[in-house]
């Protein structure tokens, strides 16, 4: 595959009350694989633009709200399957201003087109309850209704799929929508937005605003006409968001850091066990919330498992995302590839010994590469091992017994996913119990999961009702509880 990515002139890049603007200033969409090719010039919006958009949405969402659900589900259906049929074309896009390989790319594109088309289905499963009321001759009905205006705020390591299992159920349910992506990830939201627009949607259903966070962002979170935001990033921020939208009684859904575990037992098939931690702690190069960064490694497997994972990460080819056979581009930018060398530093504090990688990797072209990292010997309560390395990095930690895996999983203030490795079933179902994480994978990696089924951690990795499935709807859905006596 030829690794020219494609160059985009977007200075209208600001999508409100259906019309495409240029803003107060534009920035440049530079491609990590190669930092010598600006993919292109994408607006900024003024915090005026801002207000625009919440003043469109508020205006469409009632019109949007009443459109016959046949004419809802046609429209994500049209998205669902566009995104689907243009996944090649707009998978490579997506890698090259995000860095991930061609493959996931493509993959992350087709799995945003499946989340359009299950809510375009969901939208046609809009059904009440009844029930009879304590009073005699008094009946009950419980609807939902549409939240109202909602702010996306989405992130850039899955900057197509994160905002499709946010934008698509917000529209099912009837709401209008204000986007803001990240600015590294602008082509992709201009992609999206491009196919939106084209369903004729009332001017104002849908709105697309660049920007950075202390300003765009503020001025969505901080706005008393938006009735709902969600939201995916950093505790730090997440945190901004609920503070921001308390006082206006704003209902938030937080989508934040992790620091998940992936267990290996005793009786783990190694090949099992090394491919899982591959596909969790590397791919993506380790931008997932959820990675699996720490590996708890029982003793009586421990060394011929990090021999063997060793010998694997050895095969990874690291490159261009554009470039066949890569199985790990370069991560997204020089403050991440910084922000990874200072992690890698801390852990040789610590006491960790670098068992491979840890290296900036000067390749054919220049871009922000490194190499995959393994620490062993390391100890859960380091900082390394406390706080979100987005970065392909794992450390080994290694435990006794079942027991110890366990607390070992569960000593650390996040909770989004876990995993274990193992092929006794009681061990799974102890895990299953008792690992205290939203999500749990048994034999799998711990990134990856469905778009049918509810998505969120505990503790702080996530703050709300959960994400996507038939879940969605406690979020972007108001409750109505109708009493009616006949006349």
């Amino acid at each position: 595959m030829t690794v020219q990515a494609q160059i985009i002139q977007a200075e209208k890049s600001l999508y409100i009350g259906g019309e495409w603007q240029s803003g107060i200033s534009t920035i440049a969409n530079i491609n990590p694989s190669d930092i010598t090719q600006n993919l292109g010039h994408f607006a900024q919006a003024s915090e005026r633009q801002v207000q625009d958009a919440i003043s469109a949405a508020k205006k469409a969402q009632p019109e949007w709200e009443k459109t016959p659900l046949e004419r809802k589900q046609a429209v994500l259906q049209a998205i669902g399957d566009e995104l689907i049929a243009r996944c090649d074309e707009l998978g490579r896009l997506l890698s090259s201003e995000e860095g991930k390989p061609f493959m996931e790319g493509r993959g992350e594109i087709y799995r945003a087109g499946q989340f359009f088309q299950y809510f375009a289905a969901e939208v046609l499963r809009q059904i009440g309850d009844s029930a009879d009321s304590v009073r005699p001759g008094v009946s009950v009905e419980v609807t939902r209704e549409a939240v109202g205006v909602i702010a996306v705020i989405s992130p850039w390591n899955f900057p197509t799929a994160t905002a499709a299992w946010k934008i698509a159920p917000a529209l099912a349910f009837g709401n209008s929508v204000i986007w803001k992506p990240a600015n590294l990830t602008p082509a992709s939201a201009v992609a999206l937005t491009e196919i939106i627009h084209r369903q004729g949607l009332p001017e104002g259903t849908f709105n697309l605003v660049l920007g950075n966070g202390s300003q765009v962002g503020n001025a969505l979170i901080n706005s008393k006409e938006i009735n709902g935001v969600s939201f995916t990033g950093s505790v730090d921020t997440g945190r901004k968001v609920a503070t921001a939208t308390a006082p206006n009684f704003v209902r938030c859904q937080l989508e934040m850091g992790s620091k998940n575990a992936l267990v290996i037992a005793d009786d783990a098939d190694i090949q099992t066990a090394v491919e899982a931690t591959i596909a969790g702690s590397f791919s993506g190069a380790g931008q997932k919330c959820t990675a699996s960064s720490r590996l708890v490694v029982m003793d009586g497997i421990h060394d011929a498992y990090v021999d063997a994972l060793i010998k694997r990460m050895s095969e990874l080819k690291v490159g261009h995302a554009l470039e066949d056979g890569v199985f790990m581009g370069p991560v997204v930018d020089g403050n991440q590839l910084d922000a990874n060398f200072g992690w890698i530093e801390n852990a040789r504090q610590s006491g960790a010994e670098l068992a491979f990688g840890g290296e900036r990797l000067n390749l054919a072209h220049d871009g922000y590469y490194m190499s995959p990292t393994l620490f062993i010997n390391t100890d859960n309560k380091w900082e390394v091992n406390q706080e979100e390395v987005f970065a392909p990095m794992a450390s080994v930690i290694r435990v006794s017994d079942l027991e110890e895996a366990i607390a070992t999983t569960n000593d650390t203030r996040f909770g989004l996913t876990g995993g274990i490795i193992t092929q006794s079933l009681r061990t799974s179902a102890l895990f299953k119990q008792q690992a205290q994480t939203g999500c749990v994978m048994v034999n799998l990696p711990t990134a990856g999961t469905d778009y049918h089924v509810p998505f969120g951690g505990r503790k702080e990795s996530s703050f709300g009702p959960r994400e996507q499935g038939q879940y969605a709807k406690e979020f972007y859905t108001v409750v109505k509880t109708a009493y009616q006596r006949p006349y």
